[in-house]
């Protein structure tokens, strides 16, 4: 009998998770065999490791304990990779060697698939003076265009989708720039940014007060805190992004602030890390411990909790030394103070099996409970680590115990860390969940609400079909098998029907036990006003969250799919709402094709490919809309035999693309990360992956010149077509760039889609 609860997890296991060759044959047979492997793998570095393989595969088994997709994926396949989720990069100098030698290390951690996080408020505002050259500093931003452009040709390489965060200081004078910076949707396209914000900004901004923007000693400019608060508001109100990070507030609780300085997370912001700091993950399962759900008798089992949790310590613990890294910076970093970062998941469900509502004060006292639990099982179990194999090598009582957050822990646990020390300087963070609540058997991810008790999800099979599938939250469907077809209780809610106050309420019940951060989405209504919006943003900090990050679906940052209160088959049950297929057929077509004229401007390019004996010739000819060219058919052409079919193929299949109008930038991106497993070639000073590779850049180039992208590696720039598909945006969201299907979703402060488990942050 499978041990999957949905058809989506097994898919996602064999997708994601399922150790192959190189081929694509598969090692683990089964996911009993990846349970087996990840264990294996977790206990080969403990001195006994016959005795810790076997409670390790009992804590994996039947996704009781989720390792990060890293762990997942990596454990015990033999390959050098890291199984670690993501850095924060080095300290950036504010001199152009050592902003490049900074460049350098994030392309080579990000090549081996680690998303990073940088603060940029360490390079001189534009304008300041360079000593020495007679110049003027061209400042962080633009900077920050070549990290977005080395983030997009490491992807066109062939490696996973990057993810990178920027921060920068409230008081940087270039602050203003940054917070405009995402509102251009061709720049910056490969970062999520957020502000760093003070404890002294927050009290300017509710006194109305003065703020001054400096950089090294010198004040820049002075402007009112409240209108830069304002431009931060309504970049994010617009745009959902910058976040922010409330940056005081998390040096003063971390446990290390004595040995370190925080200014920059990683890309999702559950981990605030300090200079080549990485973040391991892991999630507990609170869907998968609660006994006689949906009854009068109904609770979770705390006693199996605490082992589960004393469990993945260790085996997390473990994971620091089983792990390769990028950089050796970064393994001295995680060596030095063994942080780790366990969080849960399926907390929305395990609230409903208890019959509890999400957001409400019976829920969020509940949600402290469980997390205060998890923070003393975890710290207790850390202290017995450190008796048993040592304390972190930094470790100093009196300043470790004397942080804002050790502050707060119960006297037990302070005078067994005093005795004893500890063995991991950090132990708890909430993390993305998306894909793995998916394996899982498709519970709620993180602390995030359910968003939806169920959709219909396409399939593509082997012989090019798409079947559908309906996929149903876990609680959802432990209801059906308890309660039949009995309606859904009033306390079922999701992500569009709860407040934005009661979003905050949750994350901050939950932030008081967690050491790190919260990876957690404020979902707001379209109609939200301005000021009320505000307030959501001075709600998480006077209740004492690290951050805050919201989503409101508009225009410009798309829409979320729609929730129907009702639904034939159960009434009360919220489900998403699909566009379905017109009648007579599975195509619909989103506009009629652009008609040809009887002649068209164009351009033929001459691509030599090292090593072939003919030259391809490619030729691009384009259309005049509204005063603006823009591509219309491409016509590829060799005299080398082997290049003909998929020559003509690609001449077919881009024409047709072309022709249909709208943002086409994406066949660049596309064809600039093919890469051949033969071997790629240097032509003219730059590596190219593969021919076709070559050949996108051969369009990229004549995009550029005729002004139809902004820039090599940058998006659209201007197109009169690009609004002609009349499709209803409030019942769909963006589509998904891994299976097209159009269910994206913001998820923990990041673009994820419910059908596949793409994630925007990897």
């Amino acid at each position: 009998m499978s041990r999957f609860a949905a058809p989506i997890a097994e898919q996602v296991w064999d997708m994601k998770y399922r150790f192959k060759e190189a081929d694509g044959t598969p090692i683990d047979r089964s996911v009993e065999d990846s349970w087996r492997r990840i264990a294996r793998a977790l206990a080969s570095v403990e001195e006994t490791p016959e005795a810790w393989e076997q409670p390790f595969y009992e804590a994996l088994e039947d996704f009781k304990f989720l390792p990060a997709g890293r762990i997942t994926a990596g454990a015990g396949t033999g390959r050098r990779v890291t199984l670690f989720n993501c850095f924060v990069m080095g300290t950036i100098p504010d001199s152009l060697a050592g902003i490049f030698d900074m460049l350098k290390e994030a392309a080579v951690t990000m090549q081996q698939g680690g998303g990073i996080g940088y603060d940029f408020s360490t390079i001189r505002p534009k304008g300041a003076d360079v000593k020495g050259v007679a110049a003027d500093a061209s400042g962080p931003l633009s900077f920050m265009d070549v990290w977005d452009a080395m983030c997009r040709t490491i992807m066109s390489a062939g490696s996973r989708r990057g993810a990178m965060m920027a921060t920068m200081r409230c008081d940087h004078p270039d602050i203003e720039d940054f917070i405009t910076a995402k509102s251009d949707a061709a720049r910056l396209r490969m970062f999520n940014v957020s502000v760093l914000v003070t404890d002294a900004f927050m009290e300017a901004v509710k006194a109305d007060g003065s703020w001054d923007l400096i950089f090294d000693g010198k004040v820049y400019h002075t402007v009112q805190a409240r209108d830069l608060w304002n431009r931060i508001m309504k970049a994010t109100y617009d745009y959902a992004e910058p976040g922010v990070i409330f940056i005081d507030r998390i040096n003063a609780a971390n446990n290390l602030n004595y040995a370190e300085t925080i200014a920059a997370t990683n890309p999702c912001g559950e981990q605030p890390l300090p200079p080549y700091g990485a973040c391991l993950l892991g999630s507990v399962n609170l869907a998968r411990l609660v006994e006689a759900p949906f009854s009068d008798t109904a609770r979770l089992d705390a006693a199996a909790l605490g082992t589960l949790v004393r469990t993945a310590i260790r085996m997390m613990d473990n994971t620091v030394d089983a792990s390769k890294f990028p950089l050796p910076e970064q393994e001295a970093e995680a060596h030095a103070k063994r942080r780790i970062g366990l969080g849960v998941t399926g907390l929305a469900d395990a609230l409903l099996m208890l019959g509890l509502r999400y957001g409400s004060d019976e829920a969020a006292a509940q949600t402290e409970a469980w997390l205060k639990l998890i923070a003393r099982e975890s710290y207790l179990a850390s202290v017995g680590l450190a008796r048993e194999k040592g304390a972190f090598p930094l470790f100093e009582a009196d300043p470790y115990l004397a942080s804002g957050n050790m502050m707060t822990m119960d006297d037990d646990v302070r005078d067994a860390v005093r005795e004893h020390g500890i063995r991991n300087a950090l132990l708890t963070s909430i993390a993305p969940t998306g894909t793995i609540s998916l394996y899982a058997g498709n519970v709620s991810s993180g602390i995030e609400p359910v968003f939806a008790y169920s959709y219909t999800r396409k399939v593509l099979q082997k012989d090019g079909s798409r079947t559908e599938e309906k996929v149903v939250d876990y609680a959802v469907q432990m209801w059906r098998d308890v309660k039949g077809d009995a309606p859904l209780p009033d306390y079922f809610v999701n992500a569009q029907t709860l407040s934005p106050s009661e979003h905050v309420k949750m994350q901050a019940a939950a932030q008081k036990w967690v050491d790190s951060s919260i990876s957690k989405t404020i979902n707001c209504p379209e109609d939200i006003g301005f000021e009320a919006f505000k307030d959501v943003y001075m709600q998480a900090w006077d209740s004492g969250c690290k951050g805050c990050t919201t989503y409101r679906p508009n225009d410009v940052t798309g829409s979320v799919l729609t929730v129907s209160e009702t639904t034939e088959e159960a009434p009360g049950e919220a489900q998403a709402s699909i566009p379905q297929p017109v009648e007579g057929g599975e195509v619909v077509y989103m506009q009629d094709p652009l008609d040809r004229p009887t002649a068209l401007e164009g351009n033929t390019y001459k691509l030599k490919w090292p090593d072939s004996e003919h030259a391809i010739y490619i030729t691009i000819n384009d259309i005049v809309i509204g005063g603006h060219r823009r591509p219309f058919e491409v016509f590829i052409n060799s005299k080398n035999m082997e290049h003909f079919a998929w020559t003509v193929a690609l001449t077919r299949m881009i024409s047709a693309v072309f022709r249909r109008g709208g943002d086409v930038s994406f066949v660049v991106e596309e064809l600039k990360a093919v890469f051949d497993p033969r071997g790629g070639a240097w032509i003219k000073g730059k590596y190219i992956p593969s021919i076709l590779a070559a050949i996108g850049g051969v369009i990229e180039t004549h995009l550029v010149s005729i002004g139809f992208i902004a820039g090599e590696g940058l998006g659209l720039k201007s197109d009169p077509q690009a609004k002609v598909v009349g499709l209803d945006s409030g019942t769909r969201g963006k589509a998904c760039p891994s299976c097209g299907q159009y269910t994206m979703q913001m998820i923990e402060g990041c673009m994820t889609c419910s059908s596949c488990g793409h994630s925007k942050c990897g």
